[in-house]
């Protein structure tokens, strides 16, 4: 069972595209983040975490720090977005020159289309990217800890075989723990990872969460085998040890 919609990140200064686009990617199950200017766009790619971005080169808005405003354009956003992000970029352009589409390359996009773009040409561009992008994380299109299955390509979960029923907030906070698998995770890093800068100090609006998760996954979430607490620090998820054949005499 799908748990979570993967969310893209429209950018486009024109909202007839935007119109299309978002349109197009509902009806195809994703999830739609609008902005219009080159801030907007930072500044919902560190809130929400997107899954992907799609991203006009041509934007307007002023820079941060600036005393005026001035053009912006997409490299700039994807240079900002590449000091913190593997964000998968699909960069759009009236332009086609050869120039162009090599200097958005090489700023970090992922993808290159210009206008007027085939809707179905774009769409099979994103879920490549996608997918790649699940690829590199995983090594694969699931991620395993224990008895816990999370699947990148469907965004949903199982524990023994069995469906997990996970609100979106709840998948994602569980894949980052198995891709972390191992790892002394501290609150702060949590918090700023999955619900941004804002938030880094809200420790309770995680522990909701952790316990919430805990319920879903654990055989007694009083004592979790999964999800271990570092006290006054962070979490770390964990292999558990398996449990001892009763059946041998």
């Amino acid at each position: 069972m799908r748990t979570s919609k993967p969310s893209v990140l429209v950018v486009d200064p024109d909202p007839q595209v935007r119109k299309m686009l978002a349109v197009t990617l509902s009806a195809s199950q994703f999830k739609v983040i609008e902005a219009e200017t080159a801030p907007e766009a930072l500044r919902l790619a560190g809130l929400y975490q997107p899954d992907a971005m799609i991203l006009e080169t041509a934007l307007t808005g002023e820079a941060a720090g600036g005393k005026q405003a001035r053009s912006v354009n997409g490299l700039e956003v994807i240079r900002a977005i590449r000091q913190w992000s593997r964000l998968p970029v699909l960069a759009l352009s009236e332009s086609d020159e050869p120039d162009h589409i090599v200097e958005c390359l090489r700023q970090g996009a992922n993808d290159f289309v210009s206008k007027p773009f085939n809707m179905e040409i774009l769409m099979a561009r994103l879920e490549v990217m996608l997918l790649d992008r699940c690829v590199q994380e995983a090594g694969n299109s699931e991620l395993h800890c224990g008895d816990i299955v999370v699947n990148l390509t469907r965004h949903d979960a199982s524990l023994a075989g069995k469906p997990l029923e996970l609100s979106p907030r709840e998948y994602e906070l569980l894949s980052y723990f198995i891709r972390n698998k191992g790892k002394l995770l501290t609150h702060r890093q949590i918090l700023k990872t999955l619900w941004g800068d804002a938030h880094t100090h809200d420790r309770q609006y995680l522990r909701v969460y952790i316990m919430q998760l805990r319920h879903k996954i654990e055989p007694d979430p009083q004592q979790p085998h999964y999800i271990i607490t570092e006290a006054g620090v962070g979490y770390r998820m964990d292999e558990p040890e398996p449990l001892p054949d009763l059946s041998v005499a």
